[in-house]
């Protein structure tokens, strides 16, 4: 397959990586079966994270005996040194390796979050002092919001950001990927499928693939869901005039509903977090029912249930979304999809 360089870090990356947490899902040793196929098709860059449950550790099986055909990336929502400490070996540990290739901030969405985490003795200096001492190689960020990604780019302390994009969430291609070529940091697209919201695979990975410098990384359950993507990036990748009249229509259909998580929207009187709450039913189809329904994912759809539709979501909203109207609809999503657990859950 082909690699491509990811920023300054020098390391030669499939153009097409491994998004690790739809394995949370399915059996240890189909989960193990579905990484080893990607390495199997020449994908060598493996994405978790220490929040990804199972994920680490399923990953860190797959990779015994092939260490040397995998770059591990993990990730961690830490927010303090001693947090960060903990995740870092905990990492380690689940993977069974002795050094990670990238160890990235996980869920930097907002400005007070950045300055936190760079804060001098904070979970960066962690990173630094694992770089320097060889047990990681290079630091990245992930974030959802694009003035703070922007920021963290031109910073100079991260060597990859990971962003949303595909061609319902653009954003990246005028306002991010220059920056990025500038500062040589190396991008990594996350949600390449929009969380799901995209089901056409061909015309979404024809779109990512023109940008020859962008790592895509899917999250893979099944086999034959790799197998596919790597078919189109084998083939042909110029669009047919049909593909791009079926994308523009899924954009036209798709983008007066769709949340790119930038948080104009906020704050919120009631402290609804809106961004996360637009997403529930993508949570819904990739978590493992026992967190979903416990978690920080059922405290928010609680928060939301109790909004008292003052509008003032709408009114900041840059993509003009109906947001009372979807949040609406993911409380009832989520609540359905809670019934249906708990009456399988329940004996007899």
């Amino acid at each position: 397959m082909d690699k491509i360089r990811l920023g300054r870090t020098g390391m030669m990356v499939s153009r097409l990586g491994f998004g690790g947490i739809p394995i949370q899902r399915v059996s240890h040793d189909e989960a193990v079966a579905v990484v080893q196929k990607c390495l199997d098709l020449g994908i060598n860059f493996l994405d978790t994270a220490n929040g990804y449950t199972t994920s680490e550790e399923r990953i860190g099986d797959a990779i015994k005996g092939r260490r040397e055909q995998a770059i591990i990336a993990t990730k961690s929502g830490a927010r303090d040194r001693e947090r960060m400490e903990g995740h870092l070996k905990l990492s380690l540990e689940r993977l069974g390796v002795e050094c990670i290739d990238l160890y990235q901030l996980h869920g930097v969405s907002d400005f007070q979050t950045l300055e936190k985490v760079l804060a001098p003795g904070g979970p960066m200096a962690v990173l630094e002092d694992a770089r320097k001492n060889g047990v990681i190689r290079h630091i990245g960020i992930t974030s959802h919001q694009i003035d703070v990604s922007r920021e963290a780019v031109k910073s100079g302390r991260f060597e990859t950001v990971m962003f949303p994009f595909n061609f319902i969430t653009a954003e990246p291609e005028e306002q991010l990927l220059p920056l990025c070529r500038e500062h040589d940091v190396g991008f990594i697209a996350m949600k390449p499928l929009a969380g799901g919201a995209l089901d056409n695979v061909t015309i979404a990975f024809k779109y990512l693939f023109q940008f020859a410098e962008v790592l895509s990384i899917p999250g893979i359950e099944k086999p034959h869901e790799i197998e596919e993507i790597v078919r189109v990036l084998h083939g042909p990748l110029d669009m047919s005039e049909a593909e791009q009249r079926e994308m523009q229509k899924m954009k036209d259909e798709l983008g007066t509903r769709f949340c790119r998580r930038c948080d104009y929207c906020q704050p919120c009187p009631e402290e609804i977090p809106i961004s996360l709450m637009m997403f529930v039913d993508t949570a819904v189809r990739r978590m493992p029912s026992d967190r979903l329904f416990t978690g920080f994912v059922a405290d928010a759809v609680e928060k939301a249930a109790g909004c008292d539709e003052c509008g003032q979501c709408e009114e900041r909203c840059p993509y003009e979304l109906p947001v009372r109207e979807i949040l609406a609809e993911q409380v009832r999503l989520f609540r359905e999809a809670k019934q249906r657990y708990e009456e399988q859950a329940s004996p007899g």
